[in-house]
């Protein structure tokens, strides 16, 4: 079991941030993180997927890592995703990670398009050698992208037989019963049951026992709001603050996409550009100015955080 100080409570991931060019612009980079820091976020998340993570060089991956633990300098705790099929490249990446400060890693199973994916026995050994080379906590990512399925009880076998494997990410259909599942199973040894999919089952998954959020960048002050009522038991404020939330988070989830945090940072002041990088596409105009409405509606943070 995991003894190390337990996180919780919301953890965006911050965007990746291009010039037009489709280079790094690392000064853009900079802000993102201290806008994140002013959102009030109980810790943040690099190089994960609405990070653009598969659009990086290794090389790319390795200058972000150290600009932004640099820049971040322990205000807040980060969590570093390291995912890989090979898992000597995870343990690479994960010792570097630790080395450089990260406080935790994230990690999607190994698999590699639709059909490199090893069985179980592989996927607890590829988690097992990771963890044994590292003193700091593994979440894992249960998310559709990779294609694999992760049951309850494997993933409760893994926080009671991986040393650092102690915190879940659970972003899969039905994720309120998943994390239900998994508490029940692991009990003491998930120390962190997080949500994700930008909130959109927040309240439930809350309700099932998580105890944090890795939303995208664009509104954590609002989750962190919600969050703070439904521990302090104000259950109805919660779900006012929730239901009154859901429209911007419905339209990040459903039209937007990684997008939607860069336009609204963009029109803040708070980055440069909002490129994306080829084979993403930007979002449509509509989309655009729906996004940039709602917003102006919620008065976000990263809306005003440049002006």
């Amino acid at each position: 079991m995991n003894n190390k100080k337990p996180y919780h409570g919301v953890f965006p991931v911050a965007p990746t941030t291009f010039l037009d060019n489709f280079s790094l612009d690392l000064e853009s980079q900079k802000r993102v993180l201290d806008c994140m820091i002013d959102q009030g976020v109980d810790g943040l998340c690099i190089l994960a997927n609405y990070s653009e993570q598969f659009l990086l060089s290794d090389d790319e991956r390795d200058t972000l890592l150290d600009v932004s633990l640099k820049h971040i300098a322990g205000r807040v705790p980060v969590i570093v995703t390291c995912s890989h099929y090979s898992t000597q490249v995870v343990i690479e990446r994960a010792i570097r990670s630790r080395d450089q400060g990260a406080a935790m890693i994230m990690l999607m199973p190994p698999y590699h398009g639709a059909i490199l994916k090893p069985d179980e026995n592989g996927i607890f050994e590829h988690f097992s050698q990771i963890s044994d080379q590292i003193n700091i906590p593994i979440m894992i990512q249960d998310a559709p992208l990779s294609g694999v399925h992760l049951s309850s009880s494997f993933l409760a076998r893994l926080a009671i037989e991986v040393d650092q494997v102690s915190y879940f990410k659970i972003e899969t259909p039905g994720a309120a019963n998943k994390l239900e599942e998994l508490i029940a199973l692991g009990g003491d040894f998930v120390i962190g049951p997080f949500d994700g999919e930008e909130g959109i089952t927040l309240l439930a998954d809350l309700e099932a026992g998580a105890l944090g959020t890795m939303p995208s960048a664009m509104y954590p002050e609002k989750l962190k709001e919600i969050l703070q009522s439904f521990f302090s038991n104000d259950f109805d404020n919660a779900s006012l603050k929730y239901n009154k939330l859901l429209p911007i988070i419905n339209f990040e989830n459903r039209q937007c996409g990684l997008h939607g945090t860069k336009v609204v940072m963009k029109e803040g002041g708070v980055i440069n550009s909002d490129q994306v990088r080829h084979p993403l596409r930007p979002i449509s105009a509509g989309a655009r100015r729906s996004i940039l409405k709602l917003a102006k509606e919620f008065d976000l943070v990263a809306l005003r955080w440049g002006k």
